[in-house]
């Protein structure tokens, strides 16, 4: 018998979305470019096959891992899996500074946009996951329809003026 699922109800309070757990061919690799490039911080190795890493001191925003993925290739495009993950910098300084660090990391931007609630930038790590660098504009400033409702876009944005921001 096929349990009931209950009525919609909306979730909790308080909930949100949590750490991001990465499987990677090369740890050292990940660990090199999220700590370098990103600016991470090691909160620990678990053996030699995993580490878990943060900003701030929390105890992990990211983990990787090779557990079963040790040497292994990243997805071909068309498969199902991760998008993307998405780092959240403070504002608009931030994120520029840490644009600028990628830039001069030699990584590759894949594109930026303006979506009208955030401003974003996304690129690769080693491994091919897909990574979003953005922040937030303060919702009273996100663009709403004539309907009320939240109306996000996909503008271009200026990677050029958001480093030079930030310098």
């Amino acid at each position: 018998m096929k349990p009931e699922i209950p009525a919609k109800t909306p979730a909790p309070s308080g909930m949100h979305v949590g750490h991001v757990h990465l499987r990677v061919a090369d740890l050292e690799r990940s660990i090199r470019f999220y700590k370098d490039v990103l600016g991470l911080d090691v909160m620990q190795h678990y053996g030699d096959r995993a580490a878990f890493l943060s900003a701030d001191g929390y105890h992990h925003h990211l983990g990787l891992n090779t557990w079963e993925s040790a040497g292994g290739t990243p997805p071909p495009r068309g498969h199902t899996g991760l998008y993307h993950a998405a780092f959240v910098y403070a504002d608009r300084k931030a994120l520029g500074t840490a644009v600028a660090r990628v830039v001069a990391a030699g990584v590759k931007l894949e594109g930026a946009a303006d979506h009208g609630v955030s401003e974003a930038v996304y690129l690769s790590d080693p491994d091919g996951n897909g990574l979003e660098l953005y922040r937030d504009r303060p919702p009273q400033e996100w663009p709403v329809g004539e309907d009320g409702h939240l109306k996000m876009v996909n503008d271009p944005l200026d990677v050029a003026a958001l480093i030079a921001e930030a310098e």
